[in-house]
């Protein structure tokens, strides 16, 4: 089951790339459009129609659906200068009662993010730009980026009860 977790985890990284990319694209194709405009006014459109409200759906869909690969990854941003001079005992029991309190924060996240969605499909949200696009769509994304966040904290937790050591860090740190 958690080689299943962890080829999930890497999909949705790659997908968070994949609109990284996307966003560098969709900016790129408005600069020339508007270079173009100032050099040859009217041969083609000024403007991609709501490409702000496109680019920042891809930037919160590529936010969340990178979080549970960079927890695995070791990526995201931990202080371990005063738990790596603690006991492996403590080290322990610090680091399973950071994520459980992650784990908490998470959840409660994670189901604000559900009601969230589900009430913009209910009242059908729409965006406010040129292209209304309904919110339900990308909030559907960034809820499952933190559900997975969620399955990717309590797997960490149980890879640490199950190790019986820590496992957040990595031989390059210190």
């Amino acid at each position: 089951m958690g080689h299943l977790f962890q080829k999930l985890y890497s999909i949705c990284g790659a997908l968070a790339g994949g609109l990284i990319l996307c966003i560098c694209l969709l900016i790129s194709a408005q600069i020339v459009l508007n270079g173009v405009g100032r050099f040859a006014p009217g041969a083609f459109p000024s403007t991609i129609p709501s490409y702000g409200d496109f680019s920042g759906f891809m930037l919160a869909g590529a936010t969340f659906l990178a979080l549970a690969h960079t927890l695995r990854a070791g990526g995201h941003i931990r202080v371990n200068l005063v738990t790596a001079r603690m006991p492996l005992r403590a080290q322990v029991v610090v680091e399973a009662a950071v994520l459980l309190i992650s784990a908490a924060l998470a959840g409660y996240l994670t189901w604000f993010m559900i009601d969230l969605t589900l009430e913009s499909l209910h009242y059908n949200d729409l965006s406010t730009g040129i292209v209304p696009v309904p919110l339900w769509i990308p909030q559907s994304v960034a809820t499952f980026g933190m559900a997975l966040f969620l399955i990717a904290i309590l797997h960490t937790l149980a890879d640490l009860v199950r190790a019986g050591r820590p496992v957040l860090t990595t031989p390059d740190e210190v």
